[in-house]
């Protein structure tokens, strides 16, 4: 580990980042170029001092865990990822594995999204940032453990708490969608990937998805307009706008209502509850 190396590193990125980069106000006269400290430690879910620690060269050695989150923090570019990772004594991390890392540049446009429902998914259907919107209208996700990751696993071996956010008649049409995905995946990655790996387990964990599986669809789809299902809100349509990352690795999907629809209003509802309930049991 390279603490000086990488302590000048993490101040330069600091330094050359605004607030504005992270969604944040500018607010008032600022004494430091860039961001603070504190800031950085807050997007990156550390304290202060540890990170302050880190910048003076004074800090442990930081787990590959504390490495992904201050990259999401500093909009760090998978190659200044992966140097800060070499800084720090650790393996660069697969770059066709885990999606840990999201792009900057869908990062920088979902800072902005507050007032509708937005997310960042990778090309295996797992969940790497959303806003809170999202997280009350599709579940909280960020942070899921082993398989629960990904939406095709939760699609076929938890339908009844997957599938209740869409209306009966849609879930064959995203059945497929979601298994045609996988496979496009599996052929990006091999069989000897985490889509691959996935894609065996399903097999044999479900018999719908096997046999969809058989039928050898591959499409890589969002579907424009579509209905979701919010417990106590009942329906809500929304279209969908998608914004790939270059390599298609990742999307950003940003999720509108019509203007002056209900379904607008219902929106501005769910901004208020948040992922808690009208009623309570």
């Amino acid at each position: 580990m390279d603490r000086t190396a990488m302590g000048e590193f993490l101040r330069a990125r600091r330094e050359a980042l605004r607030p504005e980069d992270l969604g944040l106000r500018p607010g008032a006269r600022r004494r430091t170029a860039g961001l603070r400290r504190e800031e950085v430690a807050q997007a990156a879910a550390m304290s202060t001092d540890y990170y302050t620690r880190l910048e003076q060269a004074r800090g442990p050695q930081p787990s590959p865990q504390m490495l992904s989150a201050l990259a999401r923090a500093l909009r760090l570019s998978v190659d200044e990822r992966d140097y800060l990772y070499r800084l720090a004594g650790h393996a660069v991390p697969d770059r066709l594995g885990r999606a840990d890392h999201v792009a900057p540049s869908l990062q920088r446009v979902f800072a902005r999204l507050s007032d509708t429902p937005a997310l960042v998914i990778s090309h295996l259907g797992e969940t790497l940032l959303q806003n809170e919107l999202a997280a009350a209208l599709l579940g909280d996700h960020v942070g899921a453990r082993g398989w629960e990751r990904f939406e095709a696993w939760r699609w076929f071996v938890r339908p009844e708490t997957e599938r209740a956010k869409y209306p009966a008649d849609d879930r064959d049409r995203q059945s497929r969608a979601i298994v045609a995905g996988l496979r496009a995946a599996v052929g990006v990655l091999g069989p000897a990937s985490t889509a691959g790996e996935l894609a065996a387990e399903l097999e044999g964990r479900s018999a719908e998805f096997a046999e969809l599986w058989q039928r050898q669809e591959v499409a890589q789809r969002f579907v424009d307009h579509k209905v979701l299902i919010h417990p106590e809100l009942g329906e809500i349509e929304v279209d969908c706008q998608v914004l790939f990352t270059e390599d298609r690795a990742q999307a950003l999907l940003v999720l509108t209502p019509e203007p002056r629809s209900e379904a607008e209003e219902k929106i501005r509802v769910l901004g208020v509850l948040g992922t808690q309930r009208f009623t309570t049991t």
